[in-house]
């Protein structure tokens, strides 16, 4: 069970690129999620599984499991499910939008960012990806404010 959430239903464990897989997997569950509930919901289960998820990463490694390892995506599918949470507009061209970002900022770790990763555990593994979420929401709603002010 502790496999199947921490590769977010094994998409971690596809052969190439699995945090986009999983960041893929992700907006897709948030995009579902949006169908019947509200973003505030998918806020808090963002949070819900975050805590979870940093418990069972550090359960994870202590058990031998490397530090972040690649197949871990839950990471991934937190930082989209937050971007998509403070997203002002969730149709699906600023979802794709914010998967783009988030991805960007996933890969190359800016500022912070980077920083974040270096932290040990689970925390360590999650932090890094919130940010990511927080920083390609908020770059999203800045990009669909520019746009709704354009037309």
């Amino acid at each position: 069970m502790r496999r199947c959430f921490l590769s977010g239903c094994y998409t971690g464990l596809l052969p190439k690129a699995p945090g986009t897989w999983g960041t893929i997997f992700g907006a897709f569950v948030a995009y579902v999620i949006l169908l019947f509930l509200p973003q505030s919901t998918l806020f808090l289960l963002t949070i819900l599984i975050s805590v979870i998820a940093v418990k069972e990463i550090n359960r994870y490694e202590a058990q031998g499991g490397p530090h972040d390892d690649p197949t871990i995506v839950i990471d991934e599918i937190a930082g989209i499910w937050l971007a998509i949470a403070i997203l002002p507009n969730t149709h699906p061209i600023w979802i794709v939008v914010a998967v783009v970002l988030f991805r960007y900022f996933d890969i190359t770790k800016p500022s912070y960012i980077g920083r974040l990763e270096k932290l040990q555990g689970g925390l360590g593994v999650m932090a890094d990806d919130l940010l990511a979420g927080i920083v390609s929401g908020l770059l999203t709603g800045l990009l669909y404010v520019a746009v709704v002010q354009l037309l």
